[in-house]
C-alpha cells in the first residue's frame, strides 16, 4: 500500500523538530567530550537501535548483496561520517549562525541535482518557494538583519561547512538511488553503521577513551536523544520521504531546522526568542509548502 504524501509531511516536520533539538543537545554534550566522541556515541548507538529494527521487522539482520555494499558504505561516508567531520570542525572556527546559514543552501543543492540527475520538476513555484524559504531561515538565525552573517568574508570555517552541504546532498541523492534495490530503513541501517565504523579510529587518535570516563548523566541523556530520536527515527524518516515525495521535496524541510533549533534554546536553555523567529518561520513555512505544492 502506497504511503500517503500528507502522512509523509507529518513525519518530516516531526525529523526537522528532532534535528532542531540536536543544537541543543549537541551543545551540552560538547561540554564533556570531543566532537569526535559526540558522533561516535550518537551514530553507534544509531546503529544498534536500527540494526535491531531491522531484525524486528525482517526477523532477522539486512543482508546486502555483494553489489550493494559500495553504495551503503558511499552513504556511512558522505551523510555520517564526512557530515559529522565537516560540521564539528567548521564550528571550531565560526558562529552557529553563520554556520546554519550555508547549510540552508543543502535544500537549493539537492534540488539542482535532483531535476538534473533524476527529472524532477524545478519551476518557477519551487525557486520562489526555496528562496522564501532561504530568506526566512536567514531572518531566523540572524535575528532580523541577514545581511550581517554574510560579513567579514569567507574563512576556513566556511569551506568546511561548505563540506557539510556536499555531503549532505551525496547522501540524499545516494539514499534514492541505494534505495531502488534496499529498503529506506536497511539503508539507514548500514549506512549508520559503516559511517560509526569510519569515525571510531578518529575518536580514539582524539581521545574517546579518556572522554568516557567524563560522561555525565545528563550527557548520556544527550547521548540517547541523539541517537535513538534525532538518528534512527529521523534519518528513517527523512529516507521514507524521499522514497514517497522525492528528494527536492524532502529536503526543502531542512530550512525548519534553524527555526526547531531557536525554538528548542528557549524552551530548554532559556535563550532570548524574537520576533524574527515568527516573522522568518512564517517564510520558511511558505517556502516549504510553495515548494511541496501538486
Amino acid at each position: 500500500m502506497k504511503e500517503s504524501p500528507n502522512y509523509t509531511y507529518v513525519l518530516l516536520v516531526l525529523s526537522m523538530m528532532l534535528w532542531g533539538g540536536t543544537w541543543v543537545a549537541g551543545r551540552v554534550l560538547a561540554q564533556s567530550v570531543h566532537p569526535m566522541t559526540a558522533a561516535v556515541l550518537r551514530f553507534g548507538l544509531a546503529s544498534v537501535i536500527l540494526l535491531y529494527m531491522c531484525w524486528r521487522a525482517e526477523g532477522r539482520l539486512p543482508r546486502l548483496k555483494r553489489d550493494q555494499i559500495l553504495p551503503v558504505v558511499f552513504l556511512g561516508a558522505t551523510g555520517v561520517f564526512a557530515y559529522s567531520y565537516f560540521f564539528f570542525t567548521g564550528l571550531q572556527t565560526i558562529p552557529a549562525g553563520r554556520a546554519a546559514l550555508i547549510v540552508a543552501c543543502t535544500p537549493v543543492c539537492i534540488a539542482l541535482l535532483s531535476a538534473v540527475f533524476y527529472g524532477e520538476k524545478f519551476g518557477p513555484l519551487r525557486i520562489l518557494g526555496g528562496l522564501i524559504s532561504l530568506v526566512g531561515v536567514s531572518v531566523v538565525i540572524a535575528d532580523g538583519d541577514p545581511l550581517a552573517l554574510l560579513a567579514g568574508g569567507m574563512n576556513p570555517g566556511d569551506f568546511m561547512i561548505l563540506g557539510c552541504v556536499v555531503s549532505w546532498t551525496a547522501y540524499t541523492l545516494g539514499g534514492r538511488s541505494v534505495m531502488k534495490r534496499l529498503p529506506p530503513l536497511s539503508s539507514v541501517a548500514w549506512s549508520s553503521f559503516t559511517g560509526t565504523l569510519m569515525l571510531l579510529p578518529v575518536a580514539l587518535n582524539q581521545g574517546l577513551i579518556a572522554d568516557l570516563g567524563r560522561v555525565r548523566p545528563v550527557d548520556w541523556g544527550c547521548v540517547v536523544f541523539l541517537g535513538f530520536l534525532a538518528t534512527a527515527l529521523a534519518y528513517y524518516w527523512y529516507y521514507r520521504a524521499i522514497n514517497v515525495i522525492g528528494a527536492s521535496r524532502a529536503g526543502i524541510f531542512i530550512n525548519m531546522v534553524p527555526a526547531f533549533a531557536v525554538l528548542t534554546g528557549f524552551l530548554l536553555l532559556g535563550e532570548p526568542i524574537h520576533l524574527s523567529l515568527a516573522v522568518g518561520g512564517t517564510m520558511v513555512i511558505t517556502g516549504v509548502y510553495l515548494t511541496n505544492r501538486a
